[in-house]
């Protein structure tokens, strides 16, 4: 009698969009995948879903976006029989061949003979003064509340920052009825223009851009363009009370609000990607460190796969091209026989998506310089409460001028988030303090666990 094949052990980090079609890619070569997320539900965050008691339409909860996050999440409900779905659950470290996991009562580490890692993004954020009182959030942290909780973050939002998401969120509160006081965008409408060749590579989403700013405008929210933000002024007690920033013309100006939504487009969620051993490389487009992957996602690490944007920030529709993509790569790396032919069409969408987030990256860019024009009281890592002068201060006195070496030195980016929100613009800070390339600041190493553990949690093996 023949030996039975045992189904190799596919695991896949993440159920937004790149996770959803790794998995359904698997179910239907006929492998059952375990699919991590720290979630509640699946969605990740551009596609998060509403808790079950609540009822908003799709159209008023995802805009412009609702058909396509329907179709993901009818998707992912007709994947969850044939898959080992674990909400709720924390991948926490890689090591050994193993993903460590852990949930609110149980840890556990799992082996694996390919690894998916499509962990999605966080918010890039360039710090301002004031950024530390009650009511500043960032974009994505105001998303949330939206979403999943039915809330505004104040009665008078700004927005500011920079990147499609600013409009985005911005516009799903309009649509919810909250009051969006004013779009703030520190890149000026020229760059639009110029990056406009690149953009066309997807002109459904370019137009989609346009139709936000449009309905936006029509809804009676000012839209700044090319402004610096100055400060967030607010105090201890009662939180934000007014944001006062400089415009393209050069005037000083204060809009009254109690909350604001700050982001500068997004970054890599890499962290995983560094503990599981992926090489990296500096992207100078960007100015960020990104894993190494090949044309299909596969990382540096055998057996290590990289999609959607926790390997680069491209969007949620290269995303979904991008997961099935690595998935197939991943099941034709194991023996199993995969569609060649869509496999190239999918690297040729993923490939078109990558001209357009070109384009959103020169028509958005990172204000870089912003770093070096913070004042010394600033707060530049929140977690730790390490201002912009602690950190030019501990440079002076230590000549560090690599990034872990500072953040030995100085404790930036050992708070909470690891560095999530502060670290890059750290990195901009030291850079222009000492005078040398921003990629020779180098990046912070990602530790275990990436976010804190409950003392609570015990192994039940």
């Amino acid at each position: 009698m023949a030996e039975q094949r045992m189904s190799p052990r596919v695991i896949i980090v993440g159920a937004g969009p790149a996770g959803t079609r790794a998995a359904q890619a698997c179910v239907q070569a006929g492998v059952r995948p375990i699919l991590l997320d720290e979630g509640r539900r699946d969605g990740g965050q551009i596609y998060r879903r509403q808790p079950d008691n609540f009822t908003r339409p799709y159209a008023k909860l995802y805009g412009s976006e609702a058909g396509r996050a329907q179709a993901l999440h009818e998707t992912f409900d007709g994947l969850k029989s044939a898959i080992d779905y674990r909400p709720e659950t924390l991948v926490w470290n890689i090591a050994g061949g193993q993903v460590w996991t852990a949930s609110a009562t149980y840890a556990d580490a799992i082996p694996f003979d390919a690894l998916l890692l499509c962990t999605g993004a966080t918010d890039r954020l360039m710090p301002v003064k004031g950024w530390q009182f009650a009511g500043s959030y960032s974009l994505g942290g105001s998303q949330v509340a939206l979403k999943s909780q039915a809330v505004s973050i104040g009665h008078n939002v700004v927005f500011m920052g920079s990147g499609p998401l600013l409009y985005l969120v911005a516009s799903q509160y309009v649509e919810a009825g909250a009051n969006v006081v004013a779009v703030l965008d520190t890149a000026p409408y020229s760059a639009r223009i110029k990056a406009l060749p690149d953009l066309l590579a997807v002109p459904s989403v370019l137009w989609n851009g346009v139709t936000l700013t449009m309905k936006l405008k029509r809804a009676g929210v000012a839209v700044h363009n090319g402004i610096t933000p100055l400060e967030i002024i607010g105090n201890a007690d009662s939180g934000v009370s007014a944001v006062r920033f400089r415009t393209g013309a050069g005037t000083e100006q204060d809009i009254v609000c109690d909350a604001v939504a700050m982001g500068h487009h997004l970054r890599p969620e890499t962290q995983l990607a560094d503990l599981a051993r992926c090489a990296f490389a500096f992207d100078p487009g960007t100015r960020q460190w990104l894993p190494e992957r090949d044309s299909d996602g596969r990382s540096s690490v055998a057996g290590v796969y990289l999609a959607g944007d926790g390997a680069k920030i491209l969007g949620a529709r290269s995303a979904e091209a991008s997961g099935r993509l690595a998935a197939l790569a991943a099941l034709a790396d194991l023996g199993l026989p995969v569609d060649k032919g869509e496999m190239a069409s999918l690297r040729g969408d993923v490939g078109t998506y990558a001209k357009f987030a070109r384009g959103l990256a020169k028509a958005f860019p990172w204000p870089s310089h912003q770093a070096s024009q913070l004042p010394d009281d600033a707060i530049l890592c929140r977690c730790e409460g390490v201002t912009a002068g602690d950190l030019r201060g501990i440079m002076r006195e230590t000549g560090a001028k690599e990034a872990n070496r500072a953040k030995a030195f100085s404790r930036v980016g050992m708070g909470r988030c690891q560095g999530r929100y502060c670290g890059l613009a750290a990195a901009e800070l030291i850079a222009a303090e000492a005078d040398i390339p921003i990629e020779q600041v180098g990046r912070l190493r990602g530790q275990a666990p990436v976010k804190p553990l409950t003392i609570a949690i015990g192994d039940d093996q």
